[in-house]
């Protein structure tokens, strides 16, 4: 009723009341019944919290409204599900299948890798034919598939590790079992994971200025979501691993998530979709051919000159970028020349893309191939992430954990500290250094991106060293059961306010700087530096553990008392250190997506222009 009541009122005034355009969500979405959205019965936090499941309060006409959806969203239950598994996993291979830890760290490190760059692919089936939702739906059935599959192998007596209680040689078939539930779940990450997030994302209007400020905040609660689940996962999850069964945890995560998805799909009646528009990698194919083309031709003075879509198109085409000026080489492509000008002016025919890109098509490539060099300086900063789930685990199983005579805490959970310290540090930053930084700088997000992803890659150079000091002075013990566990607390903490500034960073850096069509394939590619971490830091063990054995001891033993991980974390830091001088040459000098902005109807201060600012 609302709906036509708005529809009724354009169209008697010609589209032209501003009051009234502002109930519809011009861009590019649409609502479950493939309409253009009602800003007020779609979108925003109403959406995000099914996905995310924090408690927010949203603004709806001056009154303050909180939307808290009926149970567990889905984000929250993957998450749980994931660091569940993932941060103990390093336990079951080398207890329970009695893998020696250089084998064990690999192999865990083999598992992340593959499930964090799975999303390359989901994220480009989302993008190009599937849409987000649709992807999400069937990740997270591919996801539930992994986690029965592990249930089954606790409980079914043919498939558990071994008949007896003490199991010393795991049936082969356990094994094989094992293996091809942990890469269903890789799969179902593959979808679930990049689609998800920026489903989230899509719920704000990126040209309504109070809807873009909630959405810088999404990240921030998002990742609070995340530690969320992470916490429990290390903490309840790992505990009933530990103390009561494998099969009885996995249980649990396979009825969460199952409640969880079909709350998802519950809230699909208040969704902002974006139509799948075809794979976004063609258009960029079709500017580089383009350029090449026009190699010869020299660049026009002024860039009003090079091809755009008219105004009047502007909608059927999505947001409009304007013109930088770097990677000059690829502004050729649109360039009209004297056939191409003669068939524009007659409108005898569209225009070749193959020979004619629009400058937005060209700019979108320049966003891709100015993020190689950033993505590439975040690869030995994921290489110290990778740590937390392997050497550190293990670290802590050599060391008292004993809080009462009763009650001793499982190793994966001291990475509980790290996630409480991202949780609080999410917090803080969201609610008082962005509103300081706001007034200070002038900038929405307070400060800019790429400066939030340096200030936690400065923390993660800190956090190696302190780990490469704790690893010393456990060494130094003849019993490490007489250092207390807590000795690793600065490490994790450390890490975990990294953590808050570089990893929700990374996040918002990939989805909002990635063309928009690509924005789940951008999701994907901030999961790839992660995936790539881990297959490096595998790769780093190896090639450190042949060098340092040919020319002495190696610093991989069969157990963390005949290691050297001191040596290794004081690399990484140093590595790191390095590295993070050559991101902050490139950080420089990075020119940030530069967006043709409409004017949002009650948004009088947005202006056409460039949106570099607020990046």
């Amino acid at each position: 009723m609302e709906r036509q009541e708005v529809e009724k009122r354009l169209k008697r005034s010609g589209g032209e009341t501003r009051r009234e355009e502002e109930n519809l969500v011009h861009d590019s979405s649409v609502d479950y019944k493939g309409r253009v959205p009602l800003r007020a019965s779609t979108g925003v936090w109403k959406a995000s919290l099914f996905i995310i499941n924090i408690p927010m309060e949203a603004t709806d006409n001056n009154k303050s409204v909180e939307f808290v959806p009926e149970s567990s969203a889905i984000e929250f239950s993957e998450r749980l599900s994931y660091f569940g598994i993932a941060t103990n996993l390093i336990t079951y291979l080398t207890v329970v299948l009695h893998q020696d830890i250089k084998t064990a760290a690999k192999n865990v490190n083999y598992w992340t890798g593959v499930t964090t760059i799975m999303p390359l692919i989901g994220g480009f089936l989302a993008d190009a034919y599937t849409g987000r939702f649709n992807m999400v739906m069937f990740a997270s059935l591919i996801y539930l598939m992994g986690l029965s599959l592990l249930t089954m192998s606790q409980f079914i007596p043919s498939l558990k590790p071994c008949k007896t209680e003490i199991c010393r040689q795991p049936r082969k078939l356990h094994k094989v079992l094992l293996l091809v539930a942990l890469y269903f779940i890789s799969v179902g990450t593959g979808g679930h994971k990049p689609c998800l997030q920026s489903f989230g994302a899509d719920q704000f209007d990126d040209d309504h200025l109070e809807e873009r400020k909630k959405k810088m905040s999404f990240f921030n609660w998002w990742n609070f979501a995340l530690c969320c689940g992470l916490f429990l996962g290390v903490t309840v999850i790992v505990y009933v691993q530990d103390s009561v069964s494998w099969g009885v945890a996995d249980l649990v995560l396979t009825i969460t998530l199952a409640i969880t998805i079909v709350t998802f799909y519950m809230g699909k009646y208040c969704y902002r979709y974006r139509v799948a528009q075809g794979s976004p990698l063609i258009p960029m194919l079709q500017v580089l051919v383009a350029a090449i083309r026009k190699r010869n031709l020299p660049n026009p003075q002024n860039p009003d000159l090079l091809f755009e879509v008219p105004k009047s198109e502007k909608y059927s085409h999505g947001r409009l970028l304007l013109h930088t000026n770097r990677l000059r080489f690829l502004d050729k492509a649109a360039i009209i020349d004297r056939e191409e000008n003669e068939n524009y002016q007659s409108c005898e025919q569209k225009h070749n893309p193959w020979r004619l890109a629009t400058l937005t098509r060209v700019e979108e490539l320049k966003l891709i191939l100015n993020m190689i060099p950033i993505w590439l300086t975040l690869l030995p900063n994921t290489v110290c992430l990778a740590q937390a789930s392997t050497f550190f685990v293990k670290q802590a199983a050599t060391m008292n954990r004993n809080i009462t005579n009763d009650f001793k805490i499982p190793p994966a959970s001291i990475f509980s500290l790290g996630a409480i310290a991202m949780l609080v540090s999410v917090m803080v930053y969201d609610k008082v250094l962005v509103p300081m930084l706001r007034k200070a700088t002038g900038n929405e997000r307070g400060m800019n991106i790429l400066h939030r992803i340096g200030v936690g890659m400065i923390l993660v150079v800190i956090a190696m060293a302190v780990t490469a000091l704790v690893e010393r002075k456990r060494l130094q013990y003849a019993d490490p059961q007489a250092m207390s566990v807590f000795w690793l607390a600065p490490q994790y903490i450390i890490l975990g306010i990294g953590d808050a500034f570089a990893l929700v960073g990374l996040q918002e850096y990939f989805y909002d700087q990635v063309p928009d069509s690509m924005r789940s394939l951008g999701v994907a590619l901030y999961l790839s530096v992660i995936g790539v971490g881990s297959f490096l830091s595998s790769f780093l063990i190896s090639v450190l553990d042949h060098v340092t054995a040919k020319y002495g001891r190696s610093w991989f033993g069969k157990d963390l008392s005949g290691s050297r991980l001191d040596n290794f974390f004081w690399l990484l830091a140093a590595l790191n250190g390095l590295n993070l001088c050559v991101y902050g040459y490139f950080a420089r000098g990075y020119t940030y997506k530069n967006v043709d902005r409409r004017v949002a109807l009650g948004d009088h201060s947005i202006r056409n222009g460039n949106d570099q600012s607020i990046a």
